[in-house]
C-alpha cells in the first residue's frame, strides 16, 4: 500500500520542485506515451531526458529509475505533463 501512495503523491515530506525548463519535447513525448499506453518501461529513459534538461531532483530521478510499482497517476508523469 505504501508503494501505491508514493506512486501517486511522491514523498509528502519532500515535495518535488518541478521547473518548466524540464518539460522538453522529449520528456513530454515520453511521458505522454507512457500515460496513454500504460506501459511504464521507459521511465528510466524519462529520467535521463529530465536529467539532460537540467533536472536535479533526486526524488524524481530515483522514482523513475526505481522498480515501482508504476501506473497511471504517477506523480512524475503528472508533473511532466502539467497535470495537477
Amino acid at each position: 500500500m505504501r508503494g501505491v501512495v508514493r506512486e501517486i503523491v511522491g514523498n509528502p515530506f519532500r515535495p518535488a520542485l518541478f521547473y518548466r525548463d524540464w518539460q522538453t519535447d522529449t520528456a513530454v513525448s515520453l511521458a505522454r506515451q507512457m500515460y496513454e499506453s500504460r506501459n511504464f518501461s521507459a521511465l528510466p529513459i524519462l529520467a535521463d531526458a529530465l536529467q539532460d534538461a537540467g533536472c536535479d531532483d533526486e526524488n524524481a530521478l530515483a522514482h523513475c529509475r526505481g522498480e515501482g510499482p508504476h501506473f497511471r497517476g504517477c506523480w512524475v508523469l503528472d508533473l511532466v505533463l502539467g497535470k495537477e
